[in-house]
Parts: C-alpha cells; sequence; structure tokens
C-alpha cells in the first residue's frame, strides 16, 4: 500500500514536467523568483527550484525541487561547492528538467553568491549540449553587498554568457533609484516581478495564436546564439494608452541600459481587445512609428498581433518586445568590482619607489590582469602547473623569462 508520503500532491491546474517550456530556479534568488511566478498561475510552462540549501527548498511552494549536491547545507558563498553540488546531481537534474521533451528552458539566478553562481552555468551547459533552447535571466547585487560579491556576480555573468543562447541582466541597485519612496518589504519583489514578466511575455508569445502569428520558431530565431537580449512588456488603457505601452515597454527601469538602435533581431508581439475599442489600423501605424524610434531599423525585424476575445481585455494594449544582437557591456561594473587590478600591456615594466618618491603599486597587494579587464572565467580550483612548455621547449631559457611575460 502507498502512503500520502510516498507520493508527491500536484495540484490538478499545474502543467506537468511534460511542457516543452521549463523555468528553473537555482540558488535562493531564483527560487524566490520562480516561486513569485508559479503563484501567478502562468500556463504553457512548467516550474522546477534547485537549491544547495535543503530547509529553504523545503518552503518553496513548487511541487518540483532539486537539492543540488549530497549534504544539504548550501554553497555559502563559494561558486565551487554550487557548481560541484550540480555536478553530483546531474542525472536527476536531466531527469527531472532536461530529457522530458524540453526544448526552451528558462534558468533564473541571482549572481553574487555560490549556488546561482557556480551551478547555473553547469545546468546552461548541459541544457545547451542537447540542444535545448537556453535563455538566462539573472540578477546582479546591491553594491553595498561588497566589490566581492560585485565581482563574483560578473564572473558567473561572463561564464553563463559563453553557455546560454541568450542572457537577460537585471540590476538590483535600481531598486534603490526607481522605488525609493516605498515600503521596502515592497519593494525588493519589484525584481521578481520583472524577472515573471519577462518570462511570461516570452512564453504568452509562443503559447497565445494570434491573426499575425509568433510561433516558437520565431522566437527560436531571435535568441538562438543571440547573446545579450532585453526583453520588455508594456500596458496601457485610456485615451493615451498607446503612448504608456510603448513607453513601458521600452522604458523598463529595471533593465540594464543598452542602445537599443545597435540590435540586430527584434520580435514585436501586439494584443488588443477583439471588440469596438480595439486597435485600429491608425493605431497600429502609431506604435510602429514609436517603436521605429527607439530600436532604428534592425537585420531581423518580426512582429505578430493577437486579438483578445475577453470583454474584460476592453480598450487596453499589451506590447511585448524581445531585442537582441547587442554586445554584453558590463565595463562600468567591472571597474567597481576590480578597483584593485592593475591592467597591464606588453610593455608594463614594475618600477620602485624610490625613497620620498610617487607610491607605485605594490605588486604583493595587486591583482594583474593583462589584457581588456574583462573578468576571466570562474576560478573552481582546477590545478595548473607554474610552467607549460611545449616539446622542443628550453626550460632553462623559459625559466628566465618573467612569468608575466609567458602569458596564460
Amino acid at each position: 500500500m502507498i502512503s500520502d508520503k510516498d507520493v508527491d500532491i500536484v495540484p490538478v491546474e499545474w502543467t506537468t514536467e511534460g511542457s516543452i517550456i521549463k523555468v528553473l530556479g537555482v540558488g535562493g534568488g531564483g527560487c524566490n523568483a520562480v516561486n513569485y511566478m508559479y503563484g501567478l498561475d502562468i500556463k504553457g510552462c512548467s516550474f522546477v527550484v534547485a537549491n544547495t540549501n535543503a530547509a529553504s527548498l523545503a518552503e518553496y511552494d513548487v511541487p518540483q525541487k532539486i537539492q543540488l549536491g549530497h549534504s544539504g547545507l548550501g554553497a555559502g558563498t563559494n561558486p565551487t561547492e554550487g557548481r560541484n553540488a550540480a555536478l553530483e546531481v546531474q542525472e536527476e537534474i536531466a531527469a527531472k528538467v532536461l530529457d522530458t521533451r524540453t526544448e526552451m528552458l528558462f534558468i533564473t539566478a541571482g549572481m553574487g553568491g555560490g549556488t546561482g553562481t557556480g551551478a547555473a552555468p553547469v545546468i546552461a551547459r548541459m541544457a545547451k549540449d542537447r540542444g535545448i533552447l537556453t535563455v538566462a535571466v539573472v540578477t546582479i547585487p546591491f553594491r553595498n553587498e561588497g566589490a566581492e560579491a560585485l565581482s563574483r556576480a560578473l564572473n558567473g555573468i561572463y561564464e553563463l554568457e559563453s553557455n546560454t543562447d541568450a542572457i537577460l541582466v537585471i540590476d538590483n541597485e535600481k531598486l534603490y533609484k526607481v522605488f525609493g519612496n516605498i515600503l521596502s518589504h515592497e519593494a525588493f519583489p519589484k525584481t521578481d516581478e520583472v524577472l515573471a514578466t519577462a518570462v511570461r511575455g516570452i512564453i504568452e508569445v509562443i503559447s497565445r495564436p494570434g491573426y499575425i502569428d509568433v510561433d516558437f520558431q520565431d522566437v527560436s530565431n531571435v535568441l538562438r546564439d543571440a547573446g545579450m537580449v532585453l526583453m520588455g512588456c508594456g500596458e496601457g488603457s485610456g485615451p493615451g494608452r498607446i503612448e504608456e505601452a510603448v513607453t513601458a515597454t521600452f522604458e523598463s527601469p529595471l533593465l540594464s541600459d543598452y542602445d537599443l538602435k545597435s540590435a540586430k533581431n527584434i520580435l514585436i508581439n501586439i494584443t488588443s481587445g477583439k471588440n469596438e475599442q480595439g486597435l485600429r489600423m491608425s493605431d497600429l501605424e502609431k506604435i510602429d512609428e514609436m517603436i521605429a524610434d527607439y530600436v532604428g531599423t534592425a537585420n531581423h525585424f518580426k512582429k505578430g498581433i493577437v486579438w483578445d476575445d475577453d470583454p474584460a481585455f476592453a480598450d487596453k494594449v499589451r506590447i511585448t518586445a524581445i531585442v537582441t544582437g547587442l554586445e554584453l557591456d558590463l565595463s562600468g561594473l567591472d571597474k567597481k568590482a576590480h578597483d584593485n587590478t592593475v591592467i597591464i600591456d606588453e610593455s608594463f615594466e614594475w618600477e620602485q619607489a624610490s625613497k620620498g618618491g610617487k607610491t607605485r603599486p605594490d605588486p604583493s597587494r595587486v591583482k594583474v590582469d593583462r589584457g581588456s579587464g574583462k573578468p576571466k572565467p570562474i576560478d573552481f580550483g582546477d590545478k595548473k602547473p607554474s610552467l607549460c612548455v611545449k616539446p622542443g621547449d628550453n626550460t632553462a631559457d623559459l625559466e628566465n623569462i618573467p612569468s608575466i611575460r609567458r602569458g596564460n
């Protein structure tokens, strides 16, 4: 006889693991966001939460859970622990998330800690290796969390960039600027709202048929190997509904600031009521003109139109925009995260400061980065020899060349 403890009780209305679109929260921040989405009853996808902290994992409402690693005690702020925890349960991740008819995977995570930063790239690589369209939606920590947290976050983002098709970055610091006048317990969930809006917007574009249809293949064409992506959703009603919807779509204050005119691919989906208050042809023309002011002329532009039969939709206009082909530029944040890094080139030479002279950087107290200053991939502790040689190299000669000159 099977007891209740032996089975998972899943709500009847919950989309099963058979959905081709999965939304996976990794680490505390990612799990919070996915739990929030689950409460919104978003259709057309299934949700999974994964964390190294077993006690925290048990608190989420999402039925499908994966404990990363075997200890259940968390990863602290060590991305290596998060990475290793994901590697320990690769078979479970594959069985519950990847090998269940999955065609598209959203990974949500907060960058800067241990689990999200370390585990998310591992799972992303597993998905991408299977040909799954893989999109990461991640956050950057508040600056008062320290330069180390920011440095970990940026390293994690660059690691994810090389293991996903597309990545959307949300800067938590903008909560101060945008929501400075509201209560803190109301402001912090705004990040979850933005994450949910981004994911729901793309899912609705795929799952809701329209007169001018945008299907999964259209979304895949825009997001596949796209790199940086911006995602905006806006809604308007009343006399200024068009201006309100377009402005909200392209000026989302929690998304990083980019020149949208440099975008290569743009997908727009417009939803209006199928009634007397719906959009007229002149309204559609106005929307096109306003969008062009933001994005210019892209190499690939796809627009869909959906008419909503629900009388409650009334005169509302909803616009979803997916913009890709933008270069991931976090150089301003890189500088804040690496203020104690000295950037050098081939002509650089250390100079000993003379007594009473101008103080030079002490090489024992700085990090040296040779190149642009872009964070290197996360160091997961793999051992490497201090002197790399090729067959026929004269080791004695190489030992007389400073390591900084020998390169990586």
